[in-house]
């Protein structure tokens, strides 16, 4: 599996309508609305790198209200026990 984090930027207002639409889409394992200089972030999981990639670019990134992103790949984590 790859794990990707997104942060996104969205037009003013727009931050609950684009919560709920990313929410929506295959992959979108949790978003939050946050304070600071982004406005979502987005936990992304998909089968491989292209699947990612594809999650991103032709999805998440081409919302309407969407303004840019940011994507942290994940490339190693561990749970607290």
């Amino acid at each position: 599996m790859t794990l990707a984090f997104v942060l996104v930027n969205c037009e003013i207002g727009a931050e609950e309508i684009v919560l709920k639409s990313l929410l929506e889409v295959e992959g979108v394992k949790e978003a939050f609305i946050v304070y600071g200089v982004y406005d979502i972030i987005v936990k992304v999981e998909a089968e491989n790198m292209e699947k990612l990639k594809e999650i991103i670019t032709w999805k998440i990134r081409r919302f309407d209200k969407v303004r840019s992103t940011l994507t942290m790949i994940v490339v190693q984590g561990s749970e607290k026990s």
